[in-house]
């Protein structure tokens, strides 16, 4: 009767041991890299910067008025600057190879 006990005890044991072993399944977020602050300032930055030109384009499409467009741009204009600042400590003020062809591309556009 014992080594019954035992003998299960093992079974068991081996059956949990396989479950876990093939049964724990990765999720995305567990093989994907964690953003560093570096990343998620830039890409606020780049929403800022897209929700500038949107409001640019509304602009001179009637939907907003002068007043209204010249607050909103320059509430973004200062959130910005914040971003910018702050990725600019975190790097030391050195540009960042995002920043240099972020910057090469704005040259060529204008």
């Amino acid at each position: 009767m014992n080594n019954l006990v035992i003998g299960l005890a093992c079974l068991l044991l081996t059956v949990a041991v396989l479950v876990f072993i093939f049964g724990v399944r990765l999720t995305p977020s567990d093989s994907a890299p964690h953003r560093t602050l570096l990343d998620q300032l830039m890409d606020r930055r780049d929403a800022i910067y897209e929700n500038l030109r949107d409001l640019r384009f509304e602009y001179r499409a009637g939907k907003f008025s002068q007043q209204d467009y010249e607050e909103t741009k320059q509430s973004l204009e200062i959130e910005a600057a914040r971003v910018l600042a702050e990725m600019d400590s975190l790097t030391g003020g050195v540009p960042t190879p995002a920043t240099r062809q972020a910057a090469s591309e704005k040259g060529h556009r204008s």
